[in-house]
C-alpha cells in the first residue's frame, strides 16, 4: 500500500455510476473539493461501481466529463471501487476467521416480524450461533459498546449498533460487496483522512467506525454536510427522479451550488468564467456556516 505521509490531508468524491451527476451530487462535490482545497491537501474521485445491477452504461464517463467541464481538479488516477475487489474479499475473510463476522442464511421474509428500528431492520441473530445453508450473506458481529464521533458540522453521534441496527451485512447472498464494508476498504486504500458527505450517511458511521476498528484500519475524520431537497421535501436524487445538471460547465450552476451551501457571492458570479469563480470560492470557503444544518433550500 502507498504512504501518504506527504500530504495531512486527502479527501475524496465518491459518486455511483447510476445515472448522470444531478444538483444534489454537485453540491456535495463542490463541498468536498473546497475543504480539501482550503486544507491545502488531496481532493481524490472514486467511482463506487460495485452494484452491476444499478449501474447505467455510460454514466461514469459521463459523470467524468461533466465534472471536468464544471472545472473540477483530482489528484491522481480515477479509482474504480470494483478493482478493489480482491481486498474487499481479504477483509471479509479476515474478520470471519476472527469470528467477527458469520454467515447468514435469512430472507427478508425471515425478518419480516424484526423490530424496527431508524435504520430499518434491527437483525435478532437468528444465525450468530451458527448456520449450514449454502446461500448465505456474511454479516459483521456487533456488540452494544457506544460507537460514537464528533462530526465536524454536526457534532457529537453516538449509537449501540447491537440494539439499534444488530449485526448488518458486509456481503449480499448473491457474492457483491456491500457498501459499509467497500468503503471503510477502499478509504484505507487510499489514505483518506476526511471524508465529506451527505447527512443522509450520518447514521451509518458508527458502522463505519466499527468496520475501521475491526479490521485495524485508522479512522478519519467525517464531516456530514444538509442535503439538497426538491420541491416535494424529498432528498434529492436519481430515486426521486433528480434530472442531470446541464453536462457542460455553466458559471449559473456553480454559483447555485456554492449559494446552497451559504458561501459568500462575488458580483456577477453567474457570468464569470469558471477559473475565477473558482478562485474565488476557494479563498473565501467557510465550512461553518453550515454547522448544524440538516437540509438546504429546495432546488427545483
Amino acid at each position: 500500500m502507498p504512504t501518504h505521509d506527504a500530504v495531512s490531508y486527502i479527501g475524496r468524491f465518491a459518486p455511483s455510476p447510476t445515472g448522470p451527476l444531478h444538483f444534489g451530487s454537485l453540491v456535495a462535490a463542490v463541498a468536498s473539493y473546497l475543504r480539501a482545497k482550503s486544507c491545502g491537501g488531496q481532493w481524490q474521485l472514486r467511482i463506487e461501481d460495485i452494484d452491476p445491477p444499478r449501474q447505467i452504461a455510460g454514466a461514469d464517463r459521463n459523470i467524468l466529463h461533466t465534472l471536468e467541464t464544471y472545472g473540477f481538479r483530482w489528484d491522481g488516477p480515477v479509482i474504480y471501487q470494483s478493482a478493489s475487489h480482491e481486498a474487499h474479499q481479504q477483509s471479509v475473510q479476515a474478520l470471519l476467521a476472527s469470528e467477527l463476522a458469520y454467515p447468514c442464511s435469512c430472507s427478508r421474509r425471515d425478518l419480516a416480524d424484526a423490530p424496527q428500528g431508524a435504520m430499518g431492520s434491527i437483525y435478532p441473530g437468528n444465525c450468530r450461533s451458527g448456520c449450514t445453508a449454502r446461500d448465505v450473506a456474511i454479516r459483521v458481529r456487533t456488540d452494544d459498546e457506544p460507537i460514537g464521533f464528533s462530526d465536524i458540522l454536526q457534532g457529537y453521534v453516538s449509537q449501540r449498533l447491537e440494539s439499534e441496527s444488530g449485526d448488518f451485512v458486509i456481503q449480499r447472498r448473491d457474492g457483491l460487496m456491500a457498501y459499509h464494508l467497500a468503503c471503510v476498504v477502499d478509504d484505507h486504500l487510499q489514505g483518506i483522512t476526511e471524508v465529506v458527505r451527505g447527512i443522509d450517511l450520518l447514521e451509518s458511521t458508527p458502522r463505519q467506525i466499527y468496520l475501521q476498528r475491526c479490521l485495524g484500519f485508522e479512522e478519519p475524520a467525517y464531516l456530514h454536510i444538509p442535503v439538497v431537497l426538491n420541491s416535494q421535501g424529498q432528498k434529492l436524487s436519481k430515486l426521486t427522479g433528480a434530472e442531470g445538471i446541464p453536462d457542460v460547465g455553466d458559471a449559473r450552476v456553480l454559483s447555485a451550488a456554492l449559494a446552497a451551501l451559504r458561501q459568500p457571492m462575488m458580483t456577477n458570479s453567474e457570468r464569470c468564467p469558471l477559473d475565477e469563480l473558482w478562485s474565488w470560492a476557494e479563498a473565501h470557503w467557510q465550512v461553518q456556516v453550515l454547522a448544524g444544518a440538516t437540509s438546504i433550500a429546495t432546488h427545483n
